[in-house]
């Protein structure tokens, strides 16, 4: 049968705090025990220096001649009834003289064995749980002492009984005691008990079912959280792992989007070169040409699509940046041609072209990426009859390559926000109906894989600038390379 944590919990404590107190009990038990016969004994003790005390001035009083049995027989009544005792002296050989009982004395019956006495005499005083040799037929408390004349020789003794019957009786009586209080104490632990594991038991309820949520798809569930403690350490960690598995799931989901948005613009140069040819667009000399382009389109779109790919590897720590050195002018111009019909459309002017190699070191598929999102976010936002003007520096350690277009511009207020994931400003939405917000993120991304950072300037109704920076070539570091010139 399954048992609830509720159950197991306040079973656990129960149990510990039924032990708790009946050990406590037990412990109770015998230190009152040993009170009870450490104060029993220092009570017969003073009784019986009382009654040698009276013992003795009935002597002096008689010149150590005899004693007066009634008196002393009076004076041992009176003390005995006053501390529920048996108080009877005997002589050296243990034969009793004087009893304190009226009746029924079995003192007289027998003799204090000789053992007895000779311990008494030897150490001044004995004492004794048990049956005084046989004279008892159950077990007494009975101590002794010594009588003795001022010459110090000893006359008899004094001894004083009481029934060990009392302890029992005292026992019993502390055990009722103690029954009812920890009987009221333990309905009151209980209660306390069941309240506290249901608080205790609550916050792990909570999270059972906010993880029962999250395995159907809702991460939209939190915990509450109560405490500081390790419980509420838990719950704040259960939190941040609904909201990491709720940012994995919209991740998941955009993917399909964000494949979308980044193939969209290779596929619709691909199906527009081939329209042409087959609308008869493209005059027939040209075939070739544009079925050569189209032919790298597809090539580049497995490239893309396998970079994609590998931008999930690399966030995942499951790829390697595979850097080699490759001339990024170059493939700017290539990435410029493949916009050909949209600058012409536009009527765009394309400045800053005209520069020699520049060599870097990077993923050419990935910084080809990098360069064709951010062309592409020109092309569609530059105003008619614009210009999109490429800038090239380095600074001998990185390359800096700019992608200005004239145009609206960007408010300030938006710069920071870019280059966030699926976000688009207000202009841009109208203008990029299909976008999901994708592209500068994955630019960001890239560039930050490679060592190098992005940055957005913009000035409202003059222009928008992007600049990113990549490691340059070993040999620009080394001196080998001519630099590009330039300020960034």
């Amino acid at each position: 049968m399954r048992r609830s944590l509720l159950f197991k919990y306040f079973t656990i404590f129960s149990v510990i705090i039924l032990s708790c107190v009946l050990f406590l009990g037990v412990v109770f038990m015998l230190f009152a025990s040993q009170y009870f016969r450490s104060d029993k004994q220092q009570l017969l003790y003073r009784n019986a220096q009382y009654a040698i005390n009276l013992t003795q001035n009935n002597l002096v009083s008689n010149d150590y001649r005899a004693v007066d049995e009634w008196v002393l027989k009076s004076g041992y009544s009176i003390l005995a009834e006053s501390s529920s005792t048996v108080v009877f002296l005997v002589n050296t050989s243990g034969e009793t003289l004087v009893c304190s009982e009226s009746t029924g004395c079995v003192h007289k019956l027998g003799e204090v064995p000789e053992s007895i006495m000779s311990s008494l005499f030897s150490q001044g005083q004995y004492s004794e749980i048990g049956k005084l040799g046989g004279i008892y037929q159950g077990s007494y408390y009975t101590v002794g002492m010594e009588l003795t004349d001022d010459a110090g020789n000893s006359l008899g003794a004094v001894f004083v009984s009481s029934s060990a019957r009392a302890l029992i009786d005292f026992l019993l009586e502390m055990i009722g005691m103690f029954l009812i209080s920890a009987a009221a104490v333990l309905m009151l632990a209980f209660i306390f008990t069941y309240f506290f594991t249901s608080r205790l038991v609550r916050p792990l309820r909570d999270m059972v079912d906010a993880t029962n949520a999250f395995s159907k798809g809702d991460f939209s569930v939190r915990v509450p959280v109560e405490s500081s403690d390790e419980i509420g350490m838990l719950a704040v960690s259960i939190n941040n792992m609904a909201s990491s598995l709720a940012d994995l799931e919209t991740a998941r989901r955009s993917f399909t989007a964000n494949v979308s948005h980044e193939l969209k613009t290779p596929m619709t140069t691909i199906g527009g070169f081939i329209d042409g040819i087959l609308d008869g667009t493209i005059p027939e000399e040209k075939h070739r040409q544009y079925l050569r382009i189209v032919s790298d389109e597809v090539k580049r779109l497995a490239r893309l699509v396998r970079a994609m790919l590998g931008i999930a590897q690399i966030e995942a720590g499951e790829r390697q940046i595979i850097a080699k050195q490759f001339d990024i002018h170059e493939t700017v111009l290539q990435t410029v041609f493949t916009f050909e019909q949209g600058i012409e459309a536009k009527n765009l002017e394309i400045r800053g072209l005209d520069v020699g190699k520049i060599m870097v070191e990077a993923d050419e598929d990935l910084i080809h990426q990098v360069i064709y999102n951010l062309v592409d976010n020109a092309v569609k936002f530059t105003n008619q009859n614009g210009y999109i003007e490429f800038r090239f520096n380095g600074d001998g350690r990185m390359v800096y390559v700019a992608v200005r277009n004239s145009g609206e511009g960007i408010p300030e207020n938006e710069l920071n926000r870019l280059f966030d994931r699926f976000y688009k400003t207000d202009r841009s939405r109208s203008l990029d109906k299909n976008g999901v917000g994708l592209g500068l993120y994955i630019v960001r991304t890239v560039v930050g894989l490679h060592g190098g950072e992005i940055k957005a300037r913009s000035e409202e109704g003059k222009y928008t600038e992007f600049e990113f920076s990549i490691p340059a070539s070993r040999q620009i570091a080394e001196g080998g390379q001519k630099q590009p010139h330039g300020k960034h």
